[in-house]
């Protein structure tokens, strides 16, 4: 009977499954992983073990744990939720085709709303009357036309520098006036000739504000290869210049241009329609022009062009002409809900126009001059604080900023806190600038709006992180940008329709 109880504590336990299965110890306790294909058929027998290689345990725990079925019924182990922070999933792509989804049906039952309510306001003459009032009179045409006299006085004074005809205070004062006067003319232009649109006035004004930002660079860059020896200016085109590819003319090659074989009207006028506010002596170039992409690119320039016109007759104006009388009244609670319903389209047109301008027509003009440097944004839409932000969503014009502007400052021994609000302020005068003089009424809505950015940009740095940075971000796209529309829709309205009005004017 001992010899019988000793054989039977000595039998090999055997587990069959239908392909392997291995033993280990799993929290204290034998386990069993296994690795099934099909059916398990419990015929084919894979793998023993001796019962008295387990580990160490009572008799009681043994036969109890001989009894248990197999641990292919155990289904569980530790492990943290998906949607928790500590289970490092990171797919949502789901979710997001969710949101997507959602957002079209939202604004598609906008859209419907306002077709039922307002029929259908897309006028495509109505926009060209925002540029122009007279065929037979376009003075921001004319005035884009006389930008040609400031260019040539740039290549004229750096000319007469290269050559020891000016001295570099008298090169200094000419480029001072024909900077300053490349900003105040159009103005002058703009608030004196009736016969100008808004529109019109803010599109001039902006070839002019480009204008002076590139000229600013040429003067800068020229100058800087002045300040160096025949020999190291060779050294600064090379360094200063990104590698270009060699392009075949005939049996010969374009090589690189040093100073002052820059000071030509074909290298200034390539760099004035170039999409860049920063000169160099040598640009980096694609080697070809690609057809397909040109003409994609153009597609879009067209399509979103109708589009952002579209939304704008269709759903934008409805809103702002319907929030005139809470603006006037100081209805608050009204006001806050038109502000909400302008919030969306708003945001969505300037999202458009961002695609429309950074992606469409910069990649169309650099691909027509086979221009190569296209980064022309980077993922601005992943700030986490509005510093991120305004570093990335427009490149062409923090190079020039970083470049001409901070770092000479930084040099002179300003600080970096100081630097950065020089920035912000230079970039709150343009953007009055562009907004307050077409409009014919000096308002500081947009020179606030940027200066906010200040006390924001530190908040959000020294309290947000990560997620809620970025949402503070896209917050302040959405609903600061409505405040400052409706604030100057508001004003202009006041101020041109309401004073014709008691004058006896068109209401």
């Amino acid at each position: 009977m001992e010899e019988t109880g000793a054989l039977i504590r000595k039998r090999r336990v055997t587990i069959s499954t239908g392909k392997g299965v291995t033993l280990k110890q799993v929290n204290g306790r034998s386990a069993v992983n296994e690795s099934i294909n099909g059916h398990g058929d419990s015929g084919n027998i894979v793998t023993k073990r001796n019962v008295s290689d387990l580990p160490s345990t009572t008799s009681k725990e043994r036969k109890k744990r001989i009894n248990v079925p197999s641990d292919r019924q155990s289904c569980h182990r530790l492990q943290e939720s998906l949607l928790s922070s500590a289970s490092g999933y990171r797919n949502y792509r789901g979710v997001l085709n969710w949101c997507v989804v959602m957002l079209v049906l939202s604004n598609a039952r906008l859209f419907l709303e306002n077709l039922l309510k307002y029929g259908i306001l897309v006028d495509p003459i109505q926009v060209v009357s925002l540029f122009i009032k007279d065929p037979y009179n376009m003075p921001a045409a004319c005035l884009v036309i006389v930008s040609n006299v400031f260019i040539v006085a740039a290549l004229y004074t750096e000319r007469r520098l290269s050559v020891g005809c000016f001295s570099e205070r008298v090169g200094l004062l000419v480029h001072s006036i024909n900077l300053s006067v490349t900003l105040c003319f159009p103005v002058a232009i703009v608030l004196m000739v009736k016969s100008m649109t808004p529109v019109g006035g803010a599109s001039a004004l902006g070839v002019y504000t480009v204008l002076f930002l590139k000229l600013y660079s040429y003067k800068d860059v020229n100058k800087w290869c002045r300040e160096m020896s025949h020999a190291k200016a060779r050294s600064l085109a090379r360094s200063l210049s990104c590698s270009s590819i060699p392009r075949s003319k005939g049996s010969g090659v374009d090589y690189q241009v040093s100073y002052p074989g820059n000071l030509t009207l074909r290298d200034l006028y390539y760099f004035v329609f170039a999409p860049t506010l920063c000169y160099e002596l040598n640009f980096p170039r694609s080697p070809r022009i690609r057809m397909s992409f040109l003409l994609r690119r153009l597609f879009e320039m067209l399509f979103f062009t109708q589009l952002l016109v579209a939304l704008t007759q269709q759903w934008m104006i409805p809103i702002i002409q319907s929030s005139m009388k809470p603006l006037e009244d100081m209805d608050l609670p009204m006001m806050m809900e038109r502000l909400l319903r302008l919030a969306v389209p708003n945001h969505l047109l300037w999202l458009i126009f961002f695609y429309w301008f950074f992606h469409s027509s910069l990649n169309f003009i650099a691909e027509l001059l086979q221009f190569g440097d296209r980064e022309f944004y980077r993922d601005w839409w992943n700030s986490e604080t509005i510093t991120y932000f305004w570093q990335n969503w427009n490149i062409p014009v923090h190079k020039w900023c970083l470049r001409h502007f901070y770092k000479p400052l930084r040099k002179s021994g300003v600080s970096k806190w100081l630097g950065q609000s020089a920035v912000f302020l230079a970039s709150a005068f343009f953007h009055e600038y562009l907004v307050s003089v077409p409009l014919k009424m000096l308002r500081p809505w947009a020179f606030i709006g940027m200066m906010a950015q200040l006390p924001l940009a530190w908040f959000v740095a020294r309290f947000l992180r990560g997620n809620y940075g970025n949402a503070a971000v896209w917050i302040s796209l959405i609903i600061g940008q409505p405040i400052a529309v409706l604030m100057y829709v508001h004003d202009y309205y006041v101020l041109h329709y309401r004073e014709g009005s008691a004058g006896g004017g068109p209401e």
